[in-house]
């Protein structure tokens, strides 16, 4: 069984095409600047095809998942010899709102209450249902499977969910936290415990999604009971340009001292805040470690501030659990900076935690960080958020 994957944003669409027999991913690729003039990278993974890098016109959606269709049937680029080997399409939703708490078969019923969720996620959703419908009408009866950054969060009991405002609030207009990079989370637990070699209903884990965006989640016996973001992706850690959680009233008085619109004002706390405001030299982390080595303060202080609220929002977890077996570092920074690892598993040591430094250097693979004395394990697991959506699709599929 071959299923192709697509995470579309509002100009952009990833792509990989995953062979389920061996979970290998045959192909991948990138369109970009959708609705601008375009230009499409795809690389096949199998074979000796060469590597499609160009410029291509992309006028919208559908042409561009027309040009993803035709590299990957093509006689020079391709994997597969017809588009009746693709045999169906895994897509990434941001939000489910409370309607999805898994992955579902994407029907027209499903497509409406997508639309119902848009409020949400005005920046995300709308990009991945155009994703669908562009799917859709290039590939017809293919059966697709929508599967949701937020419904791994749905376990998460209402003493967790719930924000501290009138109640209405939440019965009339879903106002509550709802969490994010689920499909990470999910996948990342699951990898752990086996790596454990344990079940996952018996583990309590922390785990740590570091990256421009930034997520911490509490996994007990393999539900998710909290999570740092909220009703936004904005909330939670100090990001690469994402505030994280601010007094309000930092809010009203910034608006009101320097005549700031709410629209602006959102722009700041998303765009140009986090590690990037507080450093005013970059929200990519490689950059920060340099500048801080040639002994830029406030690029220090950025990392720290950092490495104390991912210590401060993982210890509160290991609290709301009563305890911890193993704490998961992934995504961008988690995977690829051992000074932040360092840095943060600094903190752990009232859980008996060590970190092997040997071990710590070690990159692009799963790997226990931890000394085989520590008391909680701590473990280096990259993410793979499209195997779990082709795993989800898969299944799904072969029930209907």
């Amino acid at each position: 069984m071959k299923i192709l994957v697509i995470n579309a944003g509002s100009s952009s669409l990833k792509y990989q095409l995953i062979d389920m027999e061996t979970e290998k991913v045959m192909a991948k690729g990138l369109c970009e600047r959708i609705g601008i003039d375009g230009h499409l990278k795809h690389s096949p993974l199998v074979g000796d095809k060469p590597v499609f890098n160009e410029d291509i016109p992309l006028p919208t959606h559908a042409e561009a998942i027309a040009a993803v269709i035709e590299k990957l049937t093509s006689e020079e680029y391709g994997v597969v010899s017809s588009m009746k080997e693709i045999d169906a399409v895994g897509h990434r939703v941001v939000h489910g709102g409370e309607k999805f708490a898994s992955s579902v078969l994407i029907t027209d019923e499903v497509m409406a209450a997508l639309e119902e969720c848009t409020p949400f996620a005005p920046l995300h959703n709308p990009a991945n249902i155009t994703g669908i419908n562009a799917c859709r009408e290039v590939m017809g009866d293919v059966p697709m499977v929508g599967v949701f950054d937020t419904a791994f969060h749905q376990t998460m009991p209402g003493k967790a969910f719930m924000y501290a405002v009138p109640y209405e609030y939440y019965e009339n207009d879903g106002i509550r936290r709802y969490g994010f990079h689920g499909t990470s989370h999910r996948y990342v637990s699951g990898r752990c415990a086996e790596l454990m070699g344990k079940p996952i209903e018996e583990l309590k884990i922390v785990s740590c999604h570091m990256g421009n965006g930034s997520s911490i989640a509490a996994i007990d016996g393999g539900k998710c009971i909290d999570t740092s973001m909220g009703f936004t992706p904005l909330v939670g850690l100090p990001m690469g340009t994402r505030c994280g959680d601010l007094d309000a009233g930092v809010i009203q008085f910034i608006m009101n001292k320097y005549g700031i619109g709410i629209d602006e004002m959102l722009n700041i706390l998303n765009k140009k805040s986090g590690v990037l405001g507080v450093s005013g030299v970059s929200s990519d982390f490689r950059d920060l470690d340099n500048a801080a080595a040639e002994g830029n303060e406030r690029a220090q202080l950025a990392l720290d501030m950092f490495h104390y609220w991912v210590a401060k929002v993982a210890g509160s977890y290991v609290a709301a659990m009563n305890g911890v077996d193993a704490i998961v570092f992934t995504a961008g920074v988690g995977e690829n900076s051992k000074s932040s690892r360092a840095a943060i598993a600094e903190y752990f040591g009232y859980l008996g935690v060590t970190i092997d430094e040997e071990a710590n250097s070690k990159r692009g693979e799963d790997v226990c960080i931890s000394t085989p004395d520590s008391k909680v394990k701590v473990f280096v697991i990259p993410t793979n958020e499209e195997l779990v959506i082709a795993r989800d699709t898969r299944d799904i599929v072969c029930k209907k």
